[in-house]
C-alpha cells in the first residue's frame, strides 16, 4: 500500500515536471521578443561606466533585477488566484507599452535627441571627481533596475498569459523558473557582451611572431571590430521585437482581426506564419507611434514630465 502510495506521488510529481517543462518551453517562445530588448536595453545602460567597474554595474542591476522578479512572481499569482480577469487587460498595457517605448527609440533617434551637448556631460562626468564617478554609477544602476522592473512585468505577465489555464503549482514553478532562467541568462550575456572590446584587446597586446600569437591579435582587431557592431545589431533586434511583441499582443486581444488575419494566411502556405507576425508588426508600430505622439503633445501640457 505504501509503495502504491510513493509510486503515485512519484508519477503526480513526474507529471507536474513535464508539465512545466512544455509551458516553460512555450513561455521562453512567447517571451523571447522582450528577452531581445531587455539584453539590448540592459547592455546599453552599462556603456559609459569605467571598464574595471562594468562588471560590478552589471552585477549590481543583476541583483536588483532578482528583487524586482521576488516583487513581480507573487504579485502575478495573486493576480492570478484573485483577478484572473485582469491578465488579459494588462498584456494589452504591456503591448502598447512596448510599441511606444519603440517608436520612441526611432523617433527620436531620427530627430536626433542625444546632441554633442549631452554626449560631452557624460563625458565630463567620466572625467570628474570620485564622488562624481561614484554618483554617475549610483544614477546608472538605479536607471536600469526600474528599466528592468519594467521589462521583468511584460515578461511575467506574457508568462502569465501561457499559464494561466494551469494549476497553481504549475503557475508558481513556470513563473519562478522564468524569472530566475531570463536574469541569469540576461545578465550573464550582457557581462559577457560588456568585455568583448577588453577580451580584444588583451588579445591584441600578445606579443611573439609566432602563428599562434599572430593568430589571436587577428582575433582581437576582430573582436574589437565585432563589439560595436554587435550593440548596433541588438539595438535594431530589441526594437524590431518591441514592435512585434507588442503588437502581436493587440492583435490576439482583437479576436475578430485575430481570426480575420489567420484566414488570409491560410493561402500561404508554407510562409502563413509570417502574415500574422507582419500584421501584428505593423500594428504595434502604428500603435506606438500614435502613442508617441499624444505623449509629446501632453508633455508639453505637463513641463517637465517629459519621458527620459
Amino acid at each position: 500500500m505504501a509503495l502504491g502510495t510513493l509510486l503515485t506521488l512519484l508519477d503526480d510529481i513526474a507529471t507536474v515536471l513535464d508539465d512545466v517543462s512544455v509551458m516553460t518551453k512555450v513561455a521562453v517562445k512567447k517571451t523571447a521578443g522582450v528577452l531581445g530588448d531587455d539584453l539590448a536595453v540592459n547592455a546599453e545602460k552599462v556603456l559609459g561606466v569605467r571598464p574595471e567597474r562594468e562588471l560590478a554595474v552589471v552585477w549590481a542591476v543583476a541583483k536588483g533585477s532578482f528583487r524586482n522578479k521576488l516583487i513581480l512572481v507573487p504579485a502575478a499569482m495573486l493576480i492570478s488566484f484573485f483577478v484572473p480577469s485582469l491578465i488579459t487587460p494588462l498584456l494589452v498595457c504591456g503591448g502598447l507599452y512596448l510599441c511606444f517605448e519603440g517608436a520612441e527609440k526611432i523617433l527620436h533617434s531620427v530627430g536626433g535627441v542625444h546632441t554633442e551637448g549631452e554626449l560631452r556631460a557624460v563625458a565630463d562626468r567620466l572625467a570628474g571627481s570620485p564622488e562624481d564617478l561614484v554618483a554617475f554609477e549610483r544614477d546608472k544602476i538605479a536607471g536600469a533596475i526600474r528599466t528592468d522592473f519594467i521589462l521583468s512585468a511584460e515578461i511575467i505577465v506574457l508568462t502569465l498569459g501561457v499559464v494561466e489555464a494551469e494549476q497553481l503549482l504549475i503557475q508558481l514553478l513556470v513563473l519562478s523558473g522564468i524569472a530566475t532562467l531570463m536574469t541569469i541568462g540576461v545578465y550573464g550575456l550582457v557581462a559577457a557582451i560588456v568585455k568583448i572590446d577588453d577580451a580584444g584587446l588583451l588579445l591584441m597586446r600578445r606579443s611573439g611572431n609566432t602563428g599562434g600569437s599572430r593568430s589571436l591579435r587577428a582575433l582581437g582587431r576582430g573582436m574589437l571590430w565585432f563589439a560595436p557592431r554587435l550593440m548596433k545589431a541588438l539595438t535594431v533586434v530589441g526594437t524590431l521585437a518591441m514592435f512585434l511583441v507588442g503588437g502581436g499582443i493587440l492583435l490576439h486581444a482583437n479576436h475578430a482581426l485575430a481570426i480575420l488575419v489567420e484566414s488570409w494566411s491560410l493561402g500561404l502556405r508554407p510562409i502563413e506564419w509570417t502574415v500574422p507576425m507582419a500584421v501584428g508588426g505593423v500594428l504595434g508600430l502604428i500603435a506606438g507611434v500614435i502613442l508617441v505622439k499624444v505623449w509629446d503633445a501632453l508633455s508639453h501640457l505637463l513641463p517637465g514630465q517629459r519621458a527620459k
